[in-house]
């Protein structure tokens, strides 16, 4: 336990350091396209990190399998977004926000099957966050490219959200199952 708590804490004062206040999607302020890349950019790189630890902590292979899916499906989106905002003068943030880095910590210090439980929970939500991102800036956006590239995105990030959803519905017919069993 004590390997993976200190390059937590370590990462996590690291990036704290280069992190920004969050603003969310949902604020009733405009969002602008550079805050629409700056949190896209910070969603991005925890789904990859989070992911990360699930390859390494976590007890079920339909996790694992779902992680792998998501480190590739992020890292891919995440250096598309980065290519295009350079192109368009943005600028990429190099770290997550606030609440990401807590949410990391979080999890990295949980394993077996409450880890697995966090690391659903924190797909769907983060999912359930980046919707309202990408589809506020797919309709709200004032770059037109930026705007596509979040059209595009969403309907992968929409198939990402069932799949943590689905995790959920499978991981509470697990526990079904074993109550029943336990009973017997």
């Amino acid at each position: 336990m004590m390997r993976i708590a200190l390059p937590i804490t370590a990462l996590s004062a690291a990036l704290l350091l280069v992190g920004v206040s969050p603003v969310r999607a949902d604020d009733e302020k405009k969002l602008t396209d550079e805050e629409f890349v700056r949190q896209a950019t910070a969603c991005g790189m925890f789904e990859v990190k989070v992911s990360q630890f699930a390859l390494d902590q976590s007890t079920s292979d339909r996790v694992k399998k779902f992680a792998r899916q998501m480190v590739e499906d992020h890292t891919r989106a995440n250096q598309e977004l980065a290519d295009l905002a350079r192109r368009k003068g943005f600028a990429v943030p190099l770290g997550m926000e606030k609440k990401h880095v807590d949410m990391l910590s979080k999890v990295g210090k949980l394993t077996g099957s409450k880890f697995d439980d966090e690391y659903i929970k924190c797909q769907v939500d983060g999912h359930e966050e980046a919707v309202k991102l990408l589809e506020r800036q797919a309709k709200d956006g004032k770059d037109k490219d930026l705007k596509d590239w979040a059209d595009k995105t969403l309907s992968k990030v929409k198939d990402h959200l069932k799949e943590a959803r689905d995790l959920t519905k499978d991981d509470k017919k697990d526990e079904k199952k074993k109550d029943e069993k336990k009973d017997r």
